[in-house]
């Protein structure tokens, strides 16, 4: 059963009784809103689609003082199935996790009717909302019921890079980042999995691991388990990546991820690096492993350019080994901690 990332709501008569363009006033609903912050704290993510004028919409919402938990309100008179695609590429999640919520029949039709994958709920059912499955993340972590304020942070870095006149790596310079990367721990099996859950453009395998499947190999002294955790001057990002390493014949890399959210920012070679810095150590051949899930090329991608040729195919599994030329400083817009 998939999960939803992000519920899309409706503004007249779903979020308030009455239409804000034609009433004298709007009554805001109180028990759509304890849903919407209750869906906040699971760290599933909140939108717009109203077809409305922009400002008299956001005026009221900052007189209701709700205006903050939602990301990229789309308002305006678009349909709304455009609206629903622009708030997947702005949030860069994919719409098959999304649910749409309107009173109007003919709404959810023509979002169904475009995006047969999206959730469409009736206003008279957002009472159940809360008790579905798909709305019941396994577990809520730090990072979970912080994914709004990290969503936030991330339009001001965009605006400050739309606003930077100079080289994209002077802007990441600018950034003042901080990468830690770490053997994990305990406490970081619950995040590791929604990860591995979550994750699938920036996935080496997509294969995903439960908590105890974690737990098991960060214990087994024939593996290592890392995770990756960055912050700038925005804030901080959360933990943003895990990379599993079986060191028995070889230091082979079997899982290599990162949250969509640093795709831009320069840390996958940076983790990757340290990775095989921590492989030539021990003066076994370094590995690693790609099986294609049609999403994720972009990491094969990575693992060819920093060095890694292939060997072999083992089934679906390509198994690779670096050949390239090691750089252990990492790069001047970054700093690392180990």
């Amino acid at each position: 059963m998939k999960k939803i990332k992000c519920v899309v709501w409706d503004l007249d008569n779903t979020l308030w009784d009455g239409i804000l363009m034609e009433d004298k006033e709007v009554v805001l609903r109180p028990v759509v809103v304890e849903v919407i912050r209750e869906l906040d704290k699971r760290g599933i993510l909140n939108s717009i689609s109203s077809k409305n004028d922009f400002t008299t919409a956001v005026r009221k919402l900052e007189a209701f003082s709700i205006e903050g938990l939602f990301l990229y309100p789309q308002i305006n008179w678009n349909p709304k199935s455009v609206s629903l695609s622009r708030i997947s590429k702005d949030l860069n999640i994919g719409i098959d996790t999304f649910a749409f919520v309107d009173d109007q029949a003919f709404e959810r039709d023509e979002v169904a009717f475009t995006h047969p994958e999206v959730m469409c709920i009736a206003d008279d059912k957002i009472g159940e909302i809360l008790n579905r499955q798909e709305f019941c993340p396994r577990f809520i972590t730090e990072d979970s019921a912080m994914r709004r304020t990290m969503y936030q942070n991330e339009i001001k870095r965009k605006q400050a890079e739309e606003a930077f006149t100079d080289i994209q790596e002077e802007f990441l310079k600018s950034l003042d980042m901080i990468l830690e990367i770490r053997e994990a721990q305990e406490n970081d099996l619950k995040r590791a999995e929604e990860l591995t859950v979550r994750t699938n453009q920036l996935n080496t395998t997509g294969i995903t691991y439960s908590y105890d499947e974690l737990k098991a190999y960060m214990k087994d002294p024939n593996h290592r388990l890392y995770i990756a955790s960055l912050e700038d001057k925005y804030g901080a990002y959360g933990k943003v990546g895990i990379a599993l390493v079986d060191c028995r014949d070889c230091w082979r890399i079997k899982l290599f991820l990162l949250s969509c959210r640093v795709m831009s920012r320069g840390v996958g070679p940076v983790f990757l690096n340290y990775l095989i810095s921590e492989g030539m150590k021990t003066k076994k051949p370094v590995q690693a492993e790609f099986i294609s899930n049609n999403k994720n090329r972009m990491m094969l991608i990575n693992y060819r350019m920093i060095g890694f040729t292939k060997l072999r195919n083992q089934g679906d599994v390509e198994i690779m080994e670096y050949k390239g030329s090691f750089t252990s400083s990492p790069p001047d817009y970054l700093s690392l901690v180990v």
